[in-house]
């Protein structure tokens, strides 16, 4: 006849084995999981977006632009193609570098690129998005941007300034003549 202290005891002695198993299996499961599901997340993800350089934490593609930061754009584009997604920190940047590219862009989708990022710098310092060059697509934007149009650029404005506009442009071309290396 069975003993219940030794059958109690069994029972405990093949249960602490089997503790640290099933909890072993679980963290395993979990771990599959989680790689699976990041795994299809991304593919998702990469489908519906232009192809990206990889970027690493923090500091995104920061790392992969130069001093000269349109040659360094132009490698990557040769790379990745006319349309390229970067990362400058946080900060997603969809990069176009080419005509055809830019002409549908700016054509069939410039509603949805429009609008400018918000900063909280921009609010702070601009009183809350209220010039031209930073006021959120709307009515406002519209309303300033015809006052500028006006009285800013009106014919008569912009002939007043065409001396200024000519010594500007001859200033430009000695300093590109003089630093053409850069170039």
């Amino acid at each position: 006849m069975l003993n219940p202290l030794q059958v109690l005891q069994e029972r405990n002695e093949s249960s602490s084995f089997l503790q640290p198993l099933a909890f072993t299996l679980l963290a395993i499961f979990l771990v599959l999981l989680y790689t699976w599901y990041s795994s299809t997340k991304t593919t998702t993800q990469k489908s519906t977006q232009p192809p990206s350089p990889p970027k690493l934490p923090i500091i995104g593609n920061l790392h992969q632009i130069g001093s000269y930061t349109h040659r360094s754009l132009q490698a990557l584009s040769q790379r990745h193609g006319p349309l390229m997604l970067l990362h400058f920190g946080s900060v997603p940047v969809l990069v176009v570098s080419s005509a055809e590219a830019a002409r549908e862009i700016l054509k069939t989708h410039d509603l949805a690129f429009s609008d400018r990022p918000k900063s909280t710098i921009f609010e702070k310092l601009l009183y809350n998005y209220k010039d031209v060059a930073t006021a959120p697509y709307g009515e406002y934007w519209r309303q300033v941007r015809s006052i500028c149009v006006l009285n800013l650029l009106s014919n008569r404005r912009v002939r007043s300034f065409r001396s200024v506009r000519e010594e500007e442009t001859k200033s430009m071309i000695r300093n590109i003549k003089t630093h053409h290396h850069l170039f």
